[in-house]
């Protein structure tokens, strides 16, 4: 018996920066995670993964997350998704350090 499919976005690093963005419904990359397209059919998740994946000068490393639906847009279900989000640890940089102005 099959697994049920679970909603999911798709994440990647960009290129140049190596900061973390999630594809929107209309294509663009965006540095937040509510802007993502939340996917509920396994079958559209994998051809948008097959976008992601051609873009190859924009992104790197693209993958399906799980995400749920939340009141702003999707939100992570696992803690690796919820740090991806806030932006590197070591110190104020990048999402950080535009969160503190």
């Amino acid at each position: 018996m099959s697994r049920r499919f679970t909603p999911k976005i798709v994440t990647a690093n960009r290129l140049r920066e190596g900061d973390v963005v999630y594809l929107t419904a209309d294509d663009r990359w965006s540095p937040f995670h509510h802007e993502a397209e939340l996917i509920e059919d396994e079958a559209h998740a994998q051809m948008r993964l097959l976008f992601a994946n051609a873009q190859k000068l924009t992104v790197v490393g693209a993958y399906l997350a799980d995400a749920r639906p939340g009141p702003n847009g999707p939100e992570p279900t696992h803690f690796r998704e919820a740090f991806r989000t806030r932006g590197p640890s070591n110190y104020p940089h990048g999402k950080q350090a535009d969160l503190a102005n």
